[in-house]
């Protein structure tokens, strides 16, 4: 992340922008002096003071895309943790989930501290059910946390569903450029999550799944389990900005080669009422 081709293309939409760091214009000009090993994802809370001094508190949109990823990452680490503690996860698979464990974690505290550096409020860890019974906890995924192939396919729903997530609010971050590198840095991890855990799942038997989607039978969903089809609608899609690629090949395998985003409200309806309880 270059810090000053941010500030000039936030030059281009406010041409007072200096005016307005003034005088944290010197703050500006002696980042460098950081050195070069400082770590590139404290650059946001740093950017993230700076620039509410200079503008106030963030756009509402902003704050609430951010707790919008902070839910998201709250279920996410909530369920490797269970599973962690649980002792659901084989020592052979034990490295590969304890990763993907931390990085959610650091996930929510990130989040919660760009939200707050921002001026906006960081909500609270919602109610959960793992077992996606909107609180019952006898769900459809309620062996989740006792067998292992099922914690496999409902964590490959997660991180999945997380990915097309982050891709879908991309665009209302345009406007924060510190806070949009943020998120497609998380973006970009959570599409290694997936990978692995699709891997996973393969070796343990699972010989059709691929550490990338491949739709069949008209429908994206290719995780064998009809009760997520919906976390993968779109994803047979093989049409982009109005190209049909349909005939250059199987569908499957063109499908595969473009990743679909969730909207806000799909994700929500997904969740809410399922694995975050509804009050």
């Amino acid at each position: 992340m270059n810090l000053f081709e941010i500030v000039d293309q936030i030059e281009k939409i406010d041409p007072e922008i200096h005016e307005r760091l003034n005088p944290r214009r010197a703050a500006i000009k002696n980042i460098t002096s950081f050195g070069s090993k400082v770590a590139l994802a404290a650059m946001p809370f740093a950017l993230g003071s700076l620039f509410k001094k200079a503008y106030g508190a963030a756009p509402a949109n902003v704050v609430e895309v951010l707790n919008f990823a902070l839910t998201l990452e709250y279920l996410e680490a909530e369920y490797y943790n269970q599973g962690t503690a649980k002792n659901v996860i084989p020592a052979a698979n034990a490295s590969y989930i304890a990763y993907i464990t931390r990085d959610e974690n650091n996930h929510v505290k990130f989040l919660q501290t760009v939200i707050a550096q921002l001026g906006g409020t960081a909500i609270s860890k919602p109610a959960i059910d793992l077992s996606g019974g909107n609180g019952s906890g006898t769900g459809p995924y309620a062996s989740a946390l006792t067998d292992y192939a099922t914690f496999l396919t409902v964590a490959q729903a997660f991180e999945d569903t997380g990915v097309r997530a982050y891709k879908g609010q991309a665009g209302a971050l345009k406007g924060n450029q510190t806070v949009l590198t943020a998120a497609l840095s998380i973006h970009a991890v959570e599409a290694r999550h997936a990978a692995a855990i699709r891997q996973l799942r393969h070796d343990l038997g699972a010989t059709t799944v691929k550490p990338w989607i491949v739709s069949s039978a008209g429908k994206g969903n290719d995780t064998g389990v009809a009760g997520v089809d919906g976390n993968y609608a779109g994803e047979e899609n093989t049409t982009h900005l109005g190209i049909n690629l349909a005939g250059a090949g199987a569908i499957g395998t063109v499908s595969a080669s473009f990743d679909e985003p969730l909207s806000y409200d799909q994700v929500v309806a997904l969740l809410v009422g399922t694995f975050l309880v509804k009050k």
